[in-house]
């Protein structure tokens, strides 16, 4: 991996001082793991090349240097392997916490996830937790090759058993991932890889609180309510900031739970602006956003004075590089759609 998604290798572990400047999101990723490995002597770091590497993203980078190598471990070049190893780790009382270095190579991973890791604590009646993370990073936006961009969160999310998150902000990648670290149940932690430095702002030193987490207005408006999460959040402000050019005014709403979903927040901001369009760049078709549309029919028909829309990523493979553009939405497309809705 080349260019400036790759910062150096030797980059030391990150320390959180709220008087610091601002930091990007996987600096909070870093953080993050570094607190929650020093907070909690059960909690083991495990993957591809995160060791000495610092991962491919350098999300780890440090932490081995810190924590050594019984902590965070480089496993080999086999997601089933070590996904299942974590299973193991789980039984016997260890908190693991897996990094795959892409989207596409969760699919080798998918059986160990959907037979063993989301099962569980089901198939034991509660008496063993399996509280693993899987953290993926996702989507496209980085002009990579085949099998690097994709966005298969929805899978995930149709596994009962599993929680799916994903943040959108520094601030909210620090907060979620210990909370997820600390959640009883398996998370799967999607991490907008188009965000990693991009993204920046302040952190605060206290995770979530417990339970589970809330969807998020991160744009008030009164016309019409975008959902969405990940890395459309940031398509979705800038759409907004065009429909406001225009005479509209949007509410966004970051989901930050895929599953399960924050169903009272969506319907809350609905009942008020009338009108719903949903935006992910996942497939179209049996999406997140497929479900928060159901969900808005269903329980909110009779608020809705336009259909629910969504934008969303076409239902094909995700193209190479020199088509992502013409794949991805845009804010433009948004801003469209959400002018038709008032229309």
């Amino acid at each position: 991996m080349t260019g400036p998604l790759t910062p150096t290798a030797g980059a030391p572990a990150v320390d959180v001082d709220p008087d610091s400047a601002p930091i990007n999101l996987v600096q909070a990723v870093n953080a993050a793991l570094s607190a929650e490995l020093e907070a909690d002597p059960t909690v083991v770091l495990l993957g591809e090349d995160i060791g000495r590497t610092g991962g491919v993203f350098r999300a780890t980078a440090g932490l081995q240097a810190r924590f050594g190598t019984e902590r965070v471990i480089d496993t080999p070049a086999s997601e089933a392997g070590y996904v299942g190893v974590s299973v193991g780790m789980c039984l016997a009382g260890l908190r693991p916490v897996v990094e795959l270095q892409f989207d596409s190579f969760s699919y080798p991973a998918f059986e160990q996830i959907a037979c063993h890791l989301s099962r569980y604590r089901w198939r034991t009646s509660g008496a063993s937790e399996t509280a693993a993370v899987v953290r993926i990073p996702y989507g496209g936006g980085t002009h990579a090759p085949e099998l690097h961009s994709d966005s298969p969160e929805a899978l995930f999310c149709h596994l009962p058993g599993l929680v799916v998150v994903t943040p959108s902000s520094p601030a909210d990648a620090y907060s979620m991932l210990r909370w997820a670290i600390r959640h009883p149940d398996p998370v799967i932690f999607m991490e907008p890889k188009r965000l990693y430095r991009s993204a920046t702002g302040t952190l605060s030193k206290e995770p979530e609180p417990p339970g589970l987490l809330r969807a998020r207005v991160v744009r008030p408006g009164s016309d019409v309510t975008i959902v969405s999460y990940g890395p459309t959040i940031v398509t979705c402000l800038e759409a907004a900031e065009l429909l406001a050019g225009r005479g509209g005014s949007a509410e966004v709403i970051d989901l930050r739970s895929l599953w399960p979903l924050d169903e009272q927040s969506v319907l809350e901001s609905v009942q008020r602006t009338r009108r719903c369009l949903v935006v992910h760049e996942a497939a179209r078709s049996c999406g997140v956003g497929a479900e928060v549309a159901a969900i808005v029919g269903e329980r909110a028909f009779f608020d809705l004075d336009a259909p629910v829309g969504r934008i969303a990523g076409l239902d094909v493979p995700f193209p190479l590089f020199m088509l992502e553009d013409a794949y991805l939405p845009t804010p433009d497309r948004i801003a469209e759609a959400a002018r038709g809705m008032l229309a």
